[in-house]
């Protein structure tokens, strides 16, 4: 499996597209060292983070730890966020004047991962070390690092999430479901799909699962830059087309929970029983709706954890060291397989919220 993810992150988006046949074994990760760069650098330099667009709780969260947590370590930091657009040229400009500024390191999670190789350039250039937050940079050789919550593995989560979710209404089969992807723009939407076809497109083969509408291509599926008015309006468009007869809707894969607290919303709309509908992410208003009966999982990827292991990063290099990496084969962004650090996710239903966010202040309480 990892050779499949390897080569799907070579080709991009065009190569996640189809429901493709793909192995089913994965290759085991041991933490390890890269032969990447050990620099060593003053410890109050300046650290930079440049982030997408607020289209996400986490992405919220994840500035405010980055500039508490630098400081806290004794760092300056210049964290920004590009433009509500979500275009690249805002993010493009950030990366330019962290790169003028003197950034020894500088943090990416990136608006579009095919368009900052000039920019990963120049800062490479400048004698900053780069790591990709969350999102892979492709079609670069100046990416050092790159830190993430396994992406593959949350999309089998989330197909794994929905299939015992359709079990659990309606024991046997055929279930008929929908497919949804993120933004295509965003190279994780098309690392989640294919995790989740690993799991889904043996049972769509088989005839457990009907893809109502047919529409099986993450072209087709896609939801441009996350929007939870596209996820919405492309849900109204297939109950029209597809469930106005009668036909009736067992499940929905949404890629994260915006998205599926929006497909929920234009069931409910249309007055029709709520199906299956995944997520990601734990956002506050999706775990509320676990709790209610509503939304049937989510991905619990812990913040907190990833920026801490982000600053771990930073920290090695301050001193000369070579950061821990746990993954040096899976992630060919289409120049170099990048050095990797990976942290495991946990699905999420109203089963095992309690045990899930025991330690989150914000969402423990949520699910007593």
């Amino acid at each position: 499996m990892r050779k499949y993810l390897s080569k799907t992150l070579l080709v991009g988006a065009a190569a996640l597209l189809a429901l493709s046949a793909c192995t089913t074994a994965r290759e085991g990760e041991t933490s390890s060292t890269a032969s990447g760069p050990a620099v060593g650098f003053a410890k109050d330099a300046l650290i930079g983070v440049a982030l997408p667009s607020k289209t996400s709780e986490n992405w919220v969260l994840a500035g405010d730890l980055f500039t508490n947590g630098l400081k806290a370590a004794g760092f300056a930091s210049d964290v920004q966020y590009a433009g509500a657009s979500t275009t690249v040229a805002d993010q493009q400009a950030q990366i330019n004047a962290m790169v003028t500024k003197g950034a020894k390191v500088i943090v990416i999670g990136a608006t579009d991962a095919a368009q900052l190789s000039t920019q990963v350039a120049q800062a490479k250039q400048a004698g900053a070390v780069v790591i990709a937050y969350d999102r892979l940079i492709t079609n670069t050789k100046d990416i050092d690092y790159y830190i993430a919550f396994d992406n593959f593995k949350v999309g089998q989560l989330q197909g794994q999430a929905l299939v015992e979710g359709l079990k659990a209404k309606k024991a046997t089969g055929p279930w008929t479901i929908e497919l949804f992807s993120g933004s295509p723009d965003d190279n994780n939407a098309g690392v989640f799909f294919n995790g989740a076809l690993d799991v889904l497109k043996p049972l769509i083969d088989k005839g457990d699962l009907i893809v109502g509408s047919g529409q099986k291509d993450v072209k087709q599926t896609a939801i441009q830059g996350w929007k939870a008015e596209g996820a919405q309006q492309r849900m109204d468009s297939l109950l029209t087309s597809t469930y106005s007869s009668g036909k009736t809707l067992d499940g929905v894969l949404s890629p994260n929970d915006t998205l599926a607290r929006a497909i929920i919303t234009s069931v409910k709309g249309a007055g029709k029983p709520i199906p299956v509908v995944t997520g990601q992410d734990s956002e506050v208003e999706s775990v509320k709706s676990i709790m209610a009966g509503e939304q049937y999982s989510t991905i619990n990827k812990d913040t907190r954890k990833l920026v801490a292991e982000t600053i771990k990063m930073v920290q090695a290099l301050q001193t000369g060291a070579t950061p821990t990496v746990n993954d040096t084969s899976s992630y060919n962004n289409g120049v170099k397989v990048v050095p990797s650090y990976l942290l495991p996710p946990i699905i999420v239903t109203k089963a095992n919220a309690a045990t899930a966010y025991v330690d989150d202040p914000k969402l423990g309480p949520l699910t007593k």
